[in-house]
């Protein structure tokens, strides 16, 4: 094979796996419709069981996260993402992206919903019982 069809190929691959990689294939939030506003994004499955710490993690979770992130992490169209979600799978959002999340807030780099602003008032105790109720959550929908 001659280098020129080698360095063509090369190329379709490396724009292809860009394609894939980069392409957005959730709803947008900011297209929806005012009746679509605030209704969850994804369907989740709750683990039978919680852990005392999981436990307390989905009251501070619903006490401080629900009004955007959805009962049980299910995402609000025009509120804020799922969390219940690949992109957030440990090996891409580690535990400390979340404690840095809610601390200082995030730039929007996945999803179309703007900033999140920081979460006042949660000690690193909540925000770390926060976590250990979404990653549960997380698993019992096949997110490892």
């Amino acid at each position: 094979m001659n280098s020129r069809l080698l360095w063509l190929l090369a190329a379709i691959l490396l724009a292809g796996g860009t394609y894939l990689l980069t392409r957005n294939d959730q709803p947008s939030p900011e297209t929806a419709s005012p009746a679509s506003e605030g209704v969850q994004m994804v369907e989740v499955t709750l683990p039978a069981e919680f852990t005392e710490q999981q436990a307390l993690g989905r009251t501070a979770f619903e006490n401080n996260c629900a009004t955007c992130h959805g009962e049980n992490a299910t995402g609000l169209v025009g509120k804020g993402p799922p969390l219940i979600h690949k992109i957030y799978e440990p090996s891409h959002h580690g535990d400390g992206a979340f404690l840095m999340a809610a601390r200082q807030g995030v730039r929007a780099h996945h999803w179309q919903f703007g900033d999140m602003p920081p979460v006042e008032g949660l000690t690193n105790a909540d925000i770390e019982n926060i976590v250990a109720y979404v990653r549960a959550v997380q698993r019992e929908n096949g997110i490892n």
